[in-house]
């Protein structure tokens, strides 16, 4: 793989939209920083491949650790140079309950992960790119994000917060050369669904969301909802009146909890 081929760092790499971007992209030719805490499966995944050692390399970090992730972003251009694509794909959902106490450190979490864990993830590398007028910054957000669900509250409000911090910064990169592309996933079939004790309309394969991203981020969109079925649910539902919206909502199931 020569070293002028095209490079995109990807986080949470180990399973699920993560593991489908960065086969999709070396489908294209694309060279890989991938990124997990369980390095050692994302190794043997990338093993299983066939690829040659020159086309990838696995990087530890902890996104919800500012340093680690900053640190495995200084190792990729120390190692590979400046990725032409970073995708902060990285996240949590778990089901909240605000009046139990061990719930808020789930916030919490879910907050440092989903929000400061993207913001951390591009800050190696957004300097480098306005240097060199050329590059892309990828927020993997939610559908989740258009209205708050009930039990939901911690994932609702971090992939609100992913639009909107998204949408600040391709304000900020404006005229630098540097693109923001938000990413609006629907219901997904990964692990962070696998769970979900409620109907899922549209669910889509890691494989088919990762095909429509990749030409979604390769032609610069700054905002794309996959499927575009959710894309409709989801204007639909932000227009629905407050009464409507929480009558149609009743009784619907809920995120499983930590400890429930």
């Amino acid at each position: 793989m020569s070293a002028a081929a095209p490079l995109v760092f990807i986080t949470g790499a180990s399973s699920g939209i993560g593991q489908a971007l960065a086969a999709r992209y070396a489908a294209a030719g694309w060279r890989l920083a991938l990124v997990a805490r369980r390095t050692e499966v994302v190794e043997a995944w990338a093993r299983g491949q066939g690829w040659s050692g020159d086309r990838w390399r696995v990087y530890a970090a902890d996104v919800q650790v500012i340093d680690s992730i900053v640190a495995a972003g200084q190792r990729c251009i120390a190692e590979q140079g400046l990725p032409d694509v970073v995708i902060a794909n990285a996240g949590i959902s778990v089901g909240i309950d605000t009046a139990e106490r061990e719930d808020l450190d789930v916030l919490r979490e879910t907050l440092a992960t989903n929000n400061i864990g993207l913001a951390a993830t591009f800050h190696p590398f957004l300097k480098a790119m306005r240097e060199r007028r050329r590059g892309t910054l990828v927020g993997i957000a939610s559908v989740a994000a258009i209205r708050g669900l009930p039990g939901h509250g911690a994932y609702c409000a971090s992939k609100a917060g992913v639009v909107a911090y998204c949408e600040s910064l391709r304000g900020e990169c404006r005229g630098s050369g540097v693109q923001v592309v938000t990413v609006v996933p629907g219901y997904i079939a990964t692990p962070l669904t696998a769970g979900n004790r409620y109907p899922m309309p549209f669910l889509m394969q890691p494989e088919v969301f990762a095909d429509r991203a990749f030409r979604a981020i390769e032609a610069g969109t700054s905002y794309r909802v996959i499927p575009w079925q959710m894309g409709v649910v989801a204007k639909l539902m932000r227009v629905l009146p407050n009464w409507l919206f929480d009558r149609l909502l009743a009784g619907r199931g809920r995120k499983q909890r930590r400890t429930a």
